[in-house]
């Protein structure tokens, strides 16, 4: 038995200047985890750019989530093999934004199911409520509703992870890993693992301008307007659903790589601003009501709190890491709250 050895991270630097992008990768094991030969059998696997595999196939489904005497359809993709190997689970958390979706992490699931050894990788890709091709009513969304809906797919008797127990892995982007980590510590979760990539901590509006009182006044007043009808859609058509607003995002802070913002792409995330409430979510998270904490100091502790409980961790392999990192991280430079 061999024990995998983890990535990837040094110390961190953060800084909340919106024209400052870093890359911030790290993972961190609430326990042990121990990968059967898999330090091995990942240095044996030959370097495939993404881009010369070809697509690897997918099970679509939903799953109902009740919330507030509502039932919610929630969509998630399975991504797997038929194996007689062990199989270890593994749950992907897109970053909460305007233009969320579980498109951000197929390539990377793609990517891990296909290794062949002693393994058997099972990926599970969730969109969040009211982002993605999830429902999305007309909610109060705050950082609560996420946590909830976060805690009740994993622990649901009927979640699509439910047979992980604590051996579930999680992987999320942005807002996502922070919201998990704040489940964890709460003791609402027990993971044997999370990997953070890009982990953020504020919203768009207040990482740049802060939370005074007068901001928060500011916010409330944006955020009202835009779950208006009519006018709500107006301004959400003019500030986010449109092309240009779009290319620019993905061009300036989201793909390291401008080539990639492809006009397939493009499309693909107007069409997800056009979906019916669309806007609800999104107003929340650009005004700081789904940000797990409230400063950059509690955003550090929760990794700090994780530094006692990691004894005897370690990452997933580095040629592992590096791929991931090619996949998903080089493709994504999340900027706010590092």
């Amino acid at each position: 038995m061999a024990m995998a050895s983890l990535f990837i991270s040094s110390s961190p630097s953060f800084t909340l200047s919106p024209k400052t992008y870093t890359k911030y990768h790290t993972a961190y094991f609430f326990k042990p985890f121990s990968i059967k030969a898999s330090s091995t059998s990942v240095d044996q696997q030959p370097t495939i750019s993404l881009a010369d595999k070809q697509p690897f196939p997918f099970k679509a489904n939903s799953w109902q989530w009740k919330f507030q005497d509502k039932f919610l359809t929630i969509y998630y993709e399975e991504h797997g093999k038929e194996s007689p190997e062990p199989t270890k689970n593994i749950l992907m958390l897109p970053s909460i934004s305007d233009v969320s979706t579980v498109e951000e992490w197929r390539s990377v699931a793609g990517n891990i199911v296909q290794r062949v050894g002693k393994i058997n990788w099972r990926a599970v890709i969730v969109d969040w409520p009211g982002l993605g091709y999830s429902d999305r009513p007309k909610l109060d969304y705050n950082v609560d509703v996420m946590e909830k809906f976060l805690t009740d797919f994993i622990s649901a008797p009927d979640s699509p992870v439910k047979q992980s127990g604590k051996d579930l892995v999680v992987f999320g982007g942005g807002h996502a890993p922070t919201i998990t980590l704040c489940a964890a510590k709460k003791g609402l979760l027990k993971l044997a693992a999370i990997a953070a990539v890009a982990p953020t901590w504020a919203g768009p509006l207040p990482i740049v301008f802060g939370r005074d009182s007068t901001m928060e006044t500011r916010y409330r007043l944006l955020r009202d307007s835009l779950r208006t009808p009519g006018v709500g859609w107006m301004m959400y058509n003019m500030l986010v659903s449109n092309e240009k607003a779009i290319a620019s995002q993905y061009k300036s802070h989201v793909y390291a790589n401008p080539e990639n913002v492809t006009r397939e792409v493009v499309d693909s995330r107007i069409a997800l601003t056009k979906r019916e409430g669309a806007r609800y979510a999104p107003a929340a998270f650009l005004t700081g009501l789904l940000d797990p904490v409230k400063s950059q100091e509690e955003f550090l502790e929760l990794f700090a709190d994780l530094d006692g409980k990691s004894a005897g961790s370690c990452c997933v392999n580095q040629k592992f890491s590096e791929e991931v990192k090619g996949s998903h991280a080089s493709t994504q430079r999340r900027q706010r709250g590092q």
